[in-house]
C-alpha cells in the first residue's frame, strides 16, 4: 500500500467530511432532538447502563472524582477491579494501565479514547502513551472489558478506557476549582457555558497544573515537577426543533516537566527514596498536543440515530534525557558505545564490576565523586512527532422483533496515524559532580525515521433481551498495514531501508446475562481478542481467547459484583521501548507464545447507615491475577530467558482497596486504602526483579460553605510510606510521599 498516497486520499475524505456535516445543520427533519450532546461522546454514560450491560463495565462519574478530587488518572483507576498500574512519575504525567493482565507499560496495550475517540499519540503505529488527556479537566471515566470491549478497539484482549471531558451545560453556567498543596503545587480549573434557545451552545475551560515536584536532585537547584497548561472549546449548534446538531472540539496542551529515566540503587533507595542522582539534572521532557473534533448527530427517528466524526490529533514532544555512560573512556558522538545506567545500577546492586570499574567506582559515579571521561556519558533529545486522524461513522437502532428488543450498534473507523523520529545524542562528561557538554550529536544520530499505520475497522453489536434473558453478539474487523521507513545523512533524510506488516482479523464475542430475581443476575462471556503488532516482518498479533463468568447483585443502597475471567494467550507479544529498560532495539517486537491469564474481579459499594440525616458509603475493590508463560522461550533481549511457569511481568496477585466516607448536609470525609502485591518486573524474578508490596491511605474532606461554594481538603499516601514501585527503565522508583493539599470550589 501507498501509505503517503492514501494519506493524502484520507485528508482529502476529511475535508469533504467536515463541509458535508457542517451544511447537514441546514437540513430540517419531523424527528426533534430530545438528547443534549451526542451520545458518541460517551460508551455507557451512567453507572446504571455499566451494571445493565452483559459484560463487565465501570462508571465513574462526576460526583464520585469530587470525593478525592484527583489530578492523578492512576489513583482513580485504583477503584477499577481487574486494573493493574505501575507507578513511574508519581503524578501519573506519562500513566502505566493494564486491565486484566495485559502489559501496563504506557498504557500500550489498552484502548485509550477521550470523548470516543482514539487519543494515543499514534494508537496503531506507536500506542505508547506518552500524551495522556489532563485528568482534572474530566468529568467521568468509563472502562469496559470482555465482550463489551469489542466496539472499542483496536486492543481488546483488556479493554478500553474512555475519558470523557466537561460537556457544554444545559443552561449558562461555570465553575472555579483552586487547589494549593506541599511542593509549591498549585492547580486551577475554571470552565463557562451553556447553551441558548436558539439552539447555539458554548464553553469555554482552562486548567494549570504547577508543582516544584517531591524529589530532590543532588548537587542541583532543578526541580523535579511540572508545568502542564491546558485549554478546551466547544461549539455547538442543536436547533430544538430539528433531529441535527453539530459540535467542534478544540482542545490544547502543553506540558514542561524535569522526569528522567534514572532511577536509584537499592542501598540509595533505602536511605533517601526521593533522591535523584545529579546525573539527572538536565532531564527534562516538553509536549506539545492539539485535538480537533468536529461531530454531527441526526435522529432519524425515535428509534434510530446516525453519528459521524472527524478528529486530527497532533503531538509533538521532545524528551531530553540522559541514557548511558561509557566505562571504557571518551569516545565520539557517532560511535558512542557506552552501557545503560540499568546494566550500571544492576551492577552496583548486586555488588559487581563492569569493565574495568569495580563496584564502588561505579556507585561514586552515580554519587558524583568520580570525574568521567570526555564525552563518556550520554544524554539524547528523544525529539518526536506524532498524528493520528480520520473519520468514523456510527449507527444506533432500537428494533421490536416478536418478543425480542435489539438494540443494534454499528461503527466504521478509517485512520491513519504516524510517529516521526529524529532523534539526537549529545555527550557530557561529570566533572566536579556537574555535567558538562563535550560534543553536540548531529540531528538523527539517535534515530531517523518514521513509522506509520493505516487502518479499517468495523465492529456490529447487538444486544437482544427477551424475557428475563440478554445476548449480545457482536462482531469486529481489523485491517491495519504498518511501514518502516528509516534514513541517513541527518536533516538530508536520504533513504536507508524499510520494513512492513499487514494484519486482518476478525474479532467475534458473545455476551450473555440472565435475570435470576430482580437484584440479581448472571452474566458470562467470550470474545477473542487482539493486539495489533508493529511494522517488525515476521512478527504476529498478539491473540487471546477471553472468557468472564459472574453475579450482580443491586437492592436498595447495596450493590455487589463478582467476576472471574481468565484470558489464553495464543502468542503474547513484546514490544521493545525505551521505557521498558530492556535491551532490545527500539520499536523491535517478539513473540511471546502462548500464556495464561486467570483472574477474579469483585465490587462492592453498600450505605453502612440507616439513618436519614447521615451517610456512611462503602467501596471495597478487590483483583486477584495469576498470569504465567505456558512454553519456553529462548532468550530474548526483550523477555530474557523464559520457562514454562514463569510469572508475567508487573502482575500483582493480589489488589485491595477500601474506601469509607461520611457525608451529612454540608460535610463530607473519606478514608481510603489501597493495598497492591509486590510484582515481579522480569519472567525470571530474581533478586533486584521485584518491586515492594506497597500499602496507600489517603484522607479527604469536604464543607459546603453555601449552595455554591465548597471548601476540601486531602492528604495523599498519609503514612508517608516509600515503597520500591518499579524498576523500569533504569533503578529503583518510588511512590510520591505525603502529600497535603487544599482548596475552593465555586459553582455559579
Amino acid at each position: 500500500m501507498d501509505i503517503r498516497s492514501s494519506q493524502r486520499t484520507l485528508s482529502t475524505a476529511i475535508t469533504v467530511a467536515l463541509t458535508l456535516m457542517a451544511t447537514a445543520t441546514q437540513a430540517q427533519d419531523s424527528q426533534a432532538r430530545t438528547q443534549s450532546g451526542i451520545e458518541e461522546v460517551t460508551i455507557l454514560g451512567s453507572q446504571e447502563a455499566a451494571r445493565k450491560l452483559p459484560g463487565s463495565a465501570h462508571f465513574i462519574g462526576e460526583e464520585q472524582l469530587r470525593q478525592f478530587a484527583y489530578s492523578d488518572v492512576q489513583r482513580i483507576m485504583r477503584e477499577v477491579p481487574g486494573v493493574s498500574l505501575q507507578i513511574e512519575d508519581g503524578y501519573g504525567l506519562r500513566p502505566n494501565i493494564g486491565i486484566r493482565g495485559v502489559a501496563t507499560e504506557r498504557s500500550g496495550r489498552i484502548t485509550l479514547l477521550e470523548d470516543n475517540v482514539l487519543i494515543a499519540p499514534a494508537p496503531y503505529s506507536a500506542p505508547s502513551a506518552y500524551y495522556f488527556p489532563t485528568m482534572g479537566r474530566m468529568s467521568a471515566l468509563e472502562v469496559v472489558k470482555g465482550p463489551a470491549a469489542i466496539t472499542q478497539g483496536p486492543y481488546t484482549i483488556g479493554g478500553a478506557l474512555n475519558m470523557v471531558s466537561t460537556p457544554i451545560p444545559l443552561e449558562y453556567s461555570g465553575k472555579i476549582l483552586t487547589e494549593a498543596g506541599q511542593d509549591s503545587t498549585y492547580r486551577v480549573h475554571a470552565s463557562y457555558g451553556g447553551r441558548s434557545d436558539n439552539g447555539f451552545g458554548f464553553l469555554l475551560e482552562a486548567h494549570q497544573w504547577q508543582s516544584d515536584g517531591f524529589q530532590s536532585i543532588d548537587r542541583s537547584d532543578a526541580n523535579t515537577g511540572l508545568d502542564v497548561s491546558d485549554i478546551t472549546a466547544k461549539l455547538s449548534y442543536a436547533p430544538r426543533n430539528s433531529p441535527h446538531e453539530v459540535e467542534l472540539k478544540l482542545q490544547l496542551a502543553d506540558q514542561d516537566s524535569n522526569q528522567s529515566y534514572l532511577g536509584l540503587s537499592d542501598a540509595d533507595f533505602a536511605a533517601n527514596a526521593t533522591r535523584r542522582y545529579g546525573l539527572s539534572a538536565l532531564d527534562n521532557i516538553a509536549t506539545e498536543h492539539e485535538q480537533t473534533i468536529l461531530r454531527y448527530g441526526y435522529d432519524v427517528n425515535a428509534n434510530l440515530s446516525l453519528t459521524a466524526t472527524a478528529y486530527n490529533n497532533t503531538h509533538a514532544r521532545n524528551w531530553f534525557k540522559t541514557e548511558g555512560v561509557d566505562l571504557d573512556g571518551s569516545t565520539d558522538v557517532a560511535n558512542y558505545s557506552g552501557t545503560g545506567w540499568a546494566n550500571v545500577i544492576n551492577a552496583v546492586n548486586k555488588g559487581e564490576g563492569l569493565g574495568s570499574f569495580s563496584s564502588d567506582q561505579l556507585q561514586a559515579i552515580l554519587d558524583g565523586t568520580l570525574d568521567t571521561p570526555a564525552g563518556s556519558v550520554q544524554l539524547r533529545s528523544n525529539n518526536r512527532e506524532y498524528f493520528s486522524r480520520g473519520i468514523q461513522f456510527g449507527a444506533n437502532l432500537i428494533a421490536e422483533l416478536g418478543a425480542s428488543t435489539h438494540s443494534l450498534r454499528m461503527g466504521l473507523r478509517l485512520h491513519e496515524d504516524e510517529e516521526d523520529r529524529y532523534q539526537r545524542n549529545d555527550t557530557y562528561s561529570q566533572r566536579n559532580g556537574q555535567l558538562s557538554l563535550d560534543a553536540m550529536g548531529v540531528a538523527g544520530n539517535a534515530g531517523n525515521q518514521i513509522q506509520s499505520a493505516e487502518a479499517l475497522a468495523f465492529f456490529v453489536h447487538d444486544e437482544i433481551s427477551f424475557g428475563a434473558w440478554t445476548v449480545s453478539p457482536g462482531l469486529r474487523y481489523e485491517d491495519i498495514d504498518q511501514e518502516r521507513v528509516r534514513f541517513k545523512d541527518g536533516e538530508q533524510r536520504n533513504y536507508r531501508d524499510s520494513r512492513s506488516n499487514s494484519t486482518q482479523v476478525w474479532l467475534p464475542g458473545l455476551g450473555i446475562s440472565y435475570q435470576v430475581t430482580p437484584s440479581l443476575s448472571l452474566i458470562g462471556g467470550v470474545h477473542k481478542g487482539f493486539t495489533a503488532p508493529s511494522n517488525s516482518p515476521g512478527v504476529e498479533e498478539e491473540i487471546a481467547l477471553n472468557y468472564e463468568l459472574g453475579a450482580r447483585f443491586q437492592e436498595g443502597h447495596l450493590s455487589a459484583e463478582v467476576i472471574g475471567f481468565v484470558s489464553d494467550y495464543d502468542n503474547l507479544l513484546g514490544q521493545c521501548t525505551a521505557s521498558s529498560g530492556s535491551d532490545c532495539v527500539i520499536g523491535d517486537a517478539f513473540n511471546g507464545d502462548a500464556a495464561t491469564v486467570a483472574g477474579l474481579e469483585a465490587l462492592l459499594t453498600a450505605n453502612l447507615s440507616d439513618s436519614a440525616s447521615y451517610r456512611l458509603p462503602l467501596t471495597l475493590s478487590y483483583t486477584r491475577i495469576d498470569g504465567e508463560f505456558d512454553t519456553d522461550i529462548a532468550d530474548t533481549a526483550f523477555f530474557g530467558s523464559v520457562e514454562a511457569g514463569d510469572p508475567l511481568p508487573y502482575l500483582p496477585e493480589n489488589q485491595l482497596r477500601i474506601a469509607l466516607g461520611l457525608e451529612t448536609g454540608r460535610w463530607a470525609a473519606y478514608l481510603s486504602a489501597n493495598y497492591v502485591d509486590d510484582v515481579c518486573v522480569r519472567a525470571s524474578c530474581e533478586l533486584y526483579e521485584q518491586t515492594d508490596d506497597s500499602l496507600t491511605i489517603d484522607l479527604s474532606a469536604s464543607y459546603q460553605l453555601s449552595p455554591a461554594l465548597n471548601l476540601f481538603a486531602r492528604a495523599e499516601n498519609l503514612s508517608n510510606s516509600h515503597d520500591i514501585m518499579g524498576r523500569q527503565p533504569y533503578g529503583a522508583r518510588p511512590n510520591k510521599d505525603r502529600t497535603l493539599s487544599a482548596g475552593i470550589r465555586f459553582d455559579f
